[in-house]
C-alpha cells in the first residue's frame, strides 16, 4: 500500500463513541496491507484556562500526550478560542482542528499513498474529494453520529466498533475465540423464522471486502443467532441493518457457533 497518513480528530473522536481508543492497535489496523505510517498526528483542541487552573485536567491532558508520544503520533495541541458575541451576550468557544487538519492532509497528500481519517465531522468531505483527486485513497473509521455524506464520500468506511481490540471489550478470552465477546453485525436475518446470522471481523486484512466468510481470504467469522438471545425491545423488523452494530457472546455448542446475550450498542 506504500505510505499512510493517519489523522485523528481526539475530542471529535472520544465525543461520539470512541473513548478508550487504543491507538497502538489503530496504527496495526491502518498499517495492516503491509504499508509504512509515514505520519501519524493526533489533534487535540483543549480549554487553556482550565489547563493553567485544573490540575487534574492539566495531568490528563499530560498523560494523554505522553501516552500518544510513546506510539510515536505526533500531538497537535490546540486551545479552544473563546469570544463573546456582543449582540446576544452568549460565549462562544471555537476550536481550529478541522482547518489545520485538512490543510495538514493535503499537504501530505503529496507523498501519502493512503490517509485515514478518523472522524465523525461531515465537513471533511470536500476535502476527502480533493485527496482522491490527487491519487491518495481515504479511508474514514468513526464509531457514532458519523455523517452519511462522508462514509459515502470516503473510499471505505470502518466502524470502529467493529475493529478488534480498537475500544475495550470486557472479554474473558481473546475476541473470536469461543467464550469471547465480540462486536459485529447482523447481515441476515428472517423474522418469519426466528434466527438469522451474525458477522464480525477476526483478523486485520486488505481483503476487508471479502465479506463472505466462506472464502478462503475473508477475515470475517458468520456465526448463528437465534432471537431469543437478542436483548428484549429490539426492533426486529428492522434486521438485517449494517448500522446496527451488537455485542454478543460466542458460544460453541453441538451445532457449531452461535450468538449469545445479543446487545445493540450503535444504531446510528
Amino acid at each position: 500500500m506504500g505510505r499512510i497518513g493517519i489523522y485523528v480528530d481526539a475530542v471529535n473522536v472520544t465525543m461520539n463513541g470512541g473513548y478508550g481508543l487504543r491507538y497502538d492497535v489503530l496504527r496495526k489496523f491502518a498499517t495492516r496491507c503491509g504499508g509504512s505510517a509515514s505520519r501519524l498526528n493526533v489533534y487535540l483542541s483543549y480549554d487553556e484556562d482550565r489547563l493553567h487552573n485544573d490540575h487534574d485536567y492539566r495531568k490528563k491532558t499530560q498523560r494523554f500526550c505522553d501516552m500518544l508520544r510513546d506510539f510515536e503520533y505526533k500531538v497537535m495541541e490546540n486551545p479552544l478560542i473563546t469570544y463573546n458575541n456582543h449582540e446576544t451576550g452568549e460565549k462562544i468557544t471555537k476550536s481550529t482542528i478541522d482547518m489545520d487538519m485538512a490543510v495538514d492532509m493535503m499537504v501530505h497528500s503529496e507523498y501519502l499513498d493512503k490517509i485515514v481519517l478518523l472522524t465523525s465531522n461531515g465537513s471533511y468531505v470536500s476535502v476527502v474529494n480533493a485527496l482522491q483527486n490527487k491519487g491518495c485513497k481515504v479511508e474514514v473509521i468513526g464509531f457514532e453520529h458519523v455523517s452519511m455524506a462522508l462514509k459515502k464520500s470516503a473510499d471505505s468506511y470502518v466502524s470502529g466498533y467493529l475493529i478488534p481490540g480498537l475500544l475495550p471489550v470486557d472479554t474473558p478470552y481473546p475476541w473470536g475465540k469461543p467464550g469471547s465477546r465480540v462486536r459485529g453485525i447482523c447481515y441476515d436475518f428472517s423474522t418469519h423464522d426466528g434466527y438469522g446470522f451474525m458477522r464480525f471481523l477476526t483478523e486485520f486484512s486488505d481483503h476487508l471486502w471479502v465479506t463472505d466468510s466462506r472464502d478462503d481470504d475473508s477475515p470475517f467469522k458468520t456465526v448463528f443467532a437465534h432471537i431469543s438471545q437478542f436483548e428484549e425491545g429490539l426492533e426486529m423488523n428492522h434486521l438485517p441493518n449494517r448500522d446496527y452494530i451488537f455485542e454478543f457472546d460466542i458460544i460453541e455448542n453441538d451445532k457449531g457457533l452461535v450468538a449469545e446475550n445479543i446487545v445493540m450498542v450503535n444504531g446510528h
